[in-house]
């Protein structure tokens, strides 16, 4: 028997499908038939919503979502008059078109949960036959940062003390200051960290590292229910011995591409960023 429908597919106008709260959603959905085919009705149906899913063994432990779009519309057929109609062998396009709410999260993946924005399409035959397809867009909130508090561009400094066993059987005081030079920043940038690290132990440092983390957590039922973290970006540099000390001047940390600080208009997921010199946490950044 031979195949009817060549081609189903959801094309957007912007084919990098990278969409900003606010804007239009715009494009067709795309039909390829071979012969006279009659059809029930082409639904549409756009969704943004966020999942935090938490599973114990095979058993699901907690679950909550929470929506942002649902917009359906029919592109073809009518709701009241359920006879076919037969599309003639060729090409059909169908366009679509609405606007995005403007308080949209930014789409996000992790492992307890996600941000996802999609398309869906049908296509109903008399028979029964249903076909579908299935077509995922980025949405991109940026928070501006000029419009955050004003510290956020003025350097951050920070002393830490961090005591290594007793100081008289092979321990004593390790002193760390940090600077960055400025509290905010933005996916692309690179973080400027200058640091001047005392060994007054009698311990040998074998090393000391830097690193952008990410901190995510997982609300259920306004309940925190999962906690992850992610190290981003890093930068190590070589022992230091007992006496000594080394400094960094303006060494540069990359901000890879980044979902914003809070993931604002989301109520499930928190998101926050830190910089940690040996895993210790010493400063909240804000990502726009």
């Amino acid at each position: 028997m031979p195949r009817k429908l060549l081609k189903f597919l959801i094309l957007f106008d912007n084919s990098s499908l990278l969409y900003f709260p606010g804007q239009f959603l715009s494009g067709r959905v795309l039909l390829e038939l071979q012969e006279n085919t009659p059809v029930l009705g082409l639904h549409f149906h756009v969704v943004g919503e966020c999942v935090v899913r938490v599973r114990s063994g095979r058993h699901e432990r907690s679950y909550d979502k929470e929506n942002y779009i649902d917009f359906r519309m029919r592109l073809l057929g009518d709701a009241e008059h359920q006879g076919p109609t037969v599309l003639s062998p060729g090409i059909h396009s169908f366009p679509f078109k609405l606007g995005l709410p403007i308080d949209l999260p930014s789409t996000f993946l992790g492992r307890y949960g996600w941000v996802q924005y999609y398309c869906k399409a049908a296509l109903r035959e008399p028979s029964g036959l249903i076909h579908k397809n299935h077509q995922v867009f980025i949405v991109m909130n940026p928070i501006d940062l000029n419009t955050e508090q004003p510290y956020l561009a003025d350097p951050f400094k920070c002393n830490i003390e961090h005591n290594l066993g007793v100081a008289c059987v092979g321990g004593g005081i390790v002193k760390c200051r940090i600077i960055l030079d400025r509290g905010g920043y933005v996916p692309g940038e690179s973080i400027m960290i200058t640091a001047n690290v005392t060994n007054s132990s009698s311990v040998t440092i074998k090393s000391t590292k830097a690193a952008l983390t990410e901190t995510i957590q997982y609300f259920a039922h306004e309940k925190l229910i999962q906690t992850e973290k992610r190290e981003l970006a890093v930068i190590a540099r070589g022992k230091i011995r007992p006496g000594c000390r080394d400094e960094w001047q303006n060494e540069s940390l990359y901000v890879p591409p980044l979902p914003p600080t809070n993931l604002r208009g989301c109520h499930l997921i928190r998101i926050q960023y830190d910089v940690c010199p040996n895993m210790w946490m010493f400063s909240v950044l804000y990502l726009g």
